[in-house]
């Protein structure tokens, strides 16, 4: 299958996506408002929340496509990251609401329409499953798609939650279930943003990447042969896993004229060992090499 026909299979599954979180989200608004479940509308803002991931993810899937161009000389790869900041900022957001809304509805129990309940339940449930099945099918596209993936799941649970509340509202009246599912949900919401949020922002602070040992790498570089040190490192991620690193490299006057072997070895080796495939490496003589240099940065 070429690349191009994947991309559009994929497309359109998350459309569908897409469109049956729209319907559903609709449903549960007008269910949860006729019913007076602000469980119901809980969900429905999360459902929201993750149509709008979902056209926000299929938004960057194409633009991320692009080649570099002069304005982009990177690429456009990153705009996957960046969706993915402006997503978690609004679960944090609709998680907050949320917890306000459950604890004032503690304080006040309304009356709920506990059969409404169960069967919208019972509707997002199927709804998200589907959706479940959809992305993850897709989930090998990117860091975008398996979070979206993992969210649909995680909203198949919230959604027998929903439908537990339902029935014990019908069977024993139970009124508190409703705020304390909403609660559940709201704090669901803030733990799944909290813990995936950094790696965000650690990508566009252009950090380090997390799972390699950066002083083991220059380590690595320093015990070539002809190597008498380094200095002014960057460790970076182009692009969700892409690593990269940029540095200079102090070789001994001696070995100067193989300074462009040298350099392929080191790239193989930081390639292989740590699989840094995205290097760029400044070679200094030992005669000229800057004095006083930071190990990290550049001053």
């Amino acid at each position: 299958m070429s690349h191009d026909h994947s991309h559009s299979a994929g497309d359109r599954r998350v459309g569908v996506a897409i469109i049956s979180n729209l319907l559903l989200t609709l449903a549960q608004v007008v269910g949860g408002i006729l019913s007076g479940s602000l469980a119901l509308i809980a969900d429905a803002l999360h459902n929201f929340s993750d149509m709008a991931s979902m056209v926000i993810a299929l938004v960057a899937r194409r633009i991320a496509r692009r080649p570099a161009d002069p304005a982009m000389t990177f690429g456009y790869g990153r705009v996957e990251t960046v969706a993915a900041l402006v997503n978690y900022t609004s679960l944090i957001l609709i998680g907050l609401y949320l917890g306000f809304e459950g604890i004032m509805r503690l304080l006040d129990p309304a009356e709920v329409a506990g059969m409404a309940v169960i069967a919208l339940g019972v509707l997002a449930l199927v709804v998200d499953t589907l959706t479940a099945f959809l992305t993850g099918s897709i989930q090998h596209g990117g860091a975008n798609i398996r979070a979206l993936f993992l969210h649909n799941l995680s909203d198949a649970l919230t959604s027998v939650a929903v439908v537990v509340s339902g029935v014990l509202i019908v069977l024993y009246d139970w009124r508190l279930i409703d705020p304390l599912i909403t609660l559940l949900i709201s704090g669901y919401i803030l733990w799944l943003s909290a813990t995936e949020v950094g790696g965000v922002i650690r990508v566009l602070m252009l950090g380090s990447p997390p799972d390699i040992d950066t002083d083991a790498v220059l380590d690595c570089i320093r015990e070539f042969d002809g190597v008498e040190g380094v200095h002014h490192a960057h460790f970076w991620l182009m692009e969700e896993k892409t690593a990269a690193l940029d540095t200079h490299i102090v070789v001994v006057d001696s070995i100067w004229q193989e300074q462009h072997t040298l350099k392929e070895e080191i790239r193989r080796t930081l390639d292989s060992r740590f699989g840094i495939q995205h290097t760029t490496l400044e070679l200094e003589p030992s005669n000229q090499q800057h004095q006083g240099a930071s190990l990290y940065g550049r001053d």
